[in-house]
């Protein structure tokens, strides 16, 4: 009995499981797939009629210029520069000293082209410029935005001063080298 139990235990798994698959699987029903819409005539468009009044402006004209057109043989042949000829540097002209006193009008307020500037003014504006410079090199690297910018105007002045200098505008350059100082005098504050 027990080998006949065995069996109809495992007939009736067999039958349910074949009857668990049949029902997981449902009835199969065909699909149906949505008709095409019927294919329309084409329509006739229709263009408006050209107004009875068209308006009084034409279009203007544009003419393009006509495309250029690169061709391979004829490139440029490049020059070689010369060397200039060197000319003599002119000599500077002499001055006279004139023998009329000068006028109270060119005393006061009046403006001068600088002339010949004595050796001791040049020696005090280079050395402005120079006691300037070594107060600049001795500034720590680490600075606020604020102090790189009055940096950048002291460095700006005694360029301006050093040019100055060299052109032979001797006061101009202790302005500027004095406008440098007192910058420097307040940065260090």
């Amino acid at each position: 009995m027990n080998q006949q139990n065995d069996m109809r235990r495992r007939v009736a798994a067999a039958l349910l499981c074949a009857g668990l698959g049949f029902g997981a699987e449902g009835c199969r029903k065909k699909v149906q797939v949505p008709p095409l819409p019927q294919i329309q005539a084409p329509i006739a468009l229709e263009t408006p009629p050209p107004p009875e009044h068209p308006p009084m402006i034409e279009p203007p004209v544009v003419k393009l210029p006509p495309v250029p057109v690169a061709s391979n043989g004829a490139k440029p042949k490049r020059e070689r520069r010369r060397p200039a000829a060197k000319t003599p540097a002119p000599e500077p002209p002499v001055q006279v000293a004139s023998a009329e006193p000068a006028t109270e009008e060119a005393a006061i307020g009046a403006l001068t082209s600088g002339g010949e500037a004595n050796p001791k003014s040049q020696q005090e504006a280079a050395e402005m410029i120079a006691a300037n410079e070594k107060r600049l090199n001795g500034l720590s690297a680490q600075m606020s935005d604020e102090q790189k910018a009055q940096i950048s105007k002291v460095k700006n002045f005694q360029r301006q001063a050093q040019e100055a200098l060299n052109s032979g505008d001797v006061e101009g350059a202790k302005t500027l080298a004095t406008k440098a100082k007192l910058l420097l005098d307040d940065l260090l504050k």
